[in-house]
């Protein structure tokens, strides 16, 4: 597991010193801070989609161990999504602040996306063992809020492109495809047996 762990670690990170070097050299194209901002973002919705993605691929095939990188992943996320946004801030803004109100009146995606990672830092904070035993059975309720972000993360994305990309829809037919299986995987697993109910909150 440690190993597993270490590498979901190098595959969420080296994007991030990539970036990192690219920026060093400049070989961001003619637009740095807009491809800063949109790689950054598209790894928030590529973690959060692999984040989903876990709990039914591990009770489907019974692979367990894959239960114990949600956090991990979930955590991942969350960095890329403050990354996002502190880079629409710092570089696009420049901090202006006056200039944001402006941008969230006109824009209504930023909105989305702010909704987005309000829910994800308040996953994050509660993401500890120790603030899961304390919450009890309102952490579960707490982080079924992860579902929210997969729809506004998608929409987030499709609102702020020019129209005739598909590629934010091809994240919002993914998003919504792994909120359905979920409930599939789980009648599936489920049906016929006595502990069905618990088995449901489980998942």
């Amino acid at each position: 597991m440690l190993a597993f762990k270490t590498l979901l670690h190098l595959a969420c990170g080296l994007p991030l010193l990539w970036l990192f070097a690219a920026v060093d050299q400049g070989a961001l194209g003619g637009d740095p801070v807009q491809y800063i901002i949109h790689f950054l973002g598209m790894g928030t919705l590529n973690t959060l989609g692999a984040t989903l993605l876990l709990s039914p691929l591990a009770r489907q095939f019974k692979l367990g161990a894959l239960l114990q990188v949600r956090r991990l992943l979930g955590l991942w996320c969350f960095a890329y999504g403050a990354l996002h946004v502190a880079a629409f801030i710092a570089f696009d803004l420049l901090f202006d602040w006056m200039l944001l109100a402006t941008e969230v009146v006109k824009r209504p995606y930023i909105v989305v996306g702010f909704i987005a990672l309000v829910v994800l830092t308040a996953l994050a904070l509660t993401s500890p063992k120790a603030v899961q035993r304390r919450m009890g059975r309102r952490w579960q309720s707490l982080h079924r809020w992860v579902y929210l972000v997969a729809v506004l993360g998608p929409v987030h994305f499709w609102w702020s492109v020019k129209s005739g990309n598909l590629e934010p829809v091809i994240y919002l037919l993914a998003g919504i495809g792994l909120l359905l299986w979920r409930p599939w995987v789980r009648q599936r697993l489920t049906k016929g047996k006595p502990a069905a109910k618990a088995a449901r909150k489980a998942l």
